[in-house]
């Protein structure tokens, strides 16, 4: 899909220099791929500590 989009020259001359990629094509969707990562890794932290596995380690690991 192509889109027009009006960005900053020093910000993405920085990500593409912070993250050794070559196009701004590749640096955009490295940003909305870690975005969109970030953005789940956020949502699942809501879960923690009010998830209840019942996992017993030691059982598992055979001891």
């Amino acid at each position: 899909m192509r889109t027009t989009i009006d960005l900053p020259e020093e910000l993405l001359n920085e990500a593409m220099k912070a993250t050794h990629i070559r196009t701004k094509t590749h640096v955009i969707i490295k940003a909305l791929e870690e975005l969109i990562r970030k953005s789940k890794i956020s949502e699942l932290k809501h879960f923690k500590g009010k998830v209840d596995l019942n996992i017993d380690l030691n059982l598992i690991r055979g001891r």
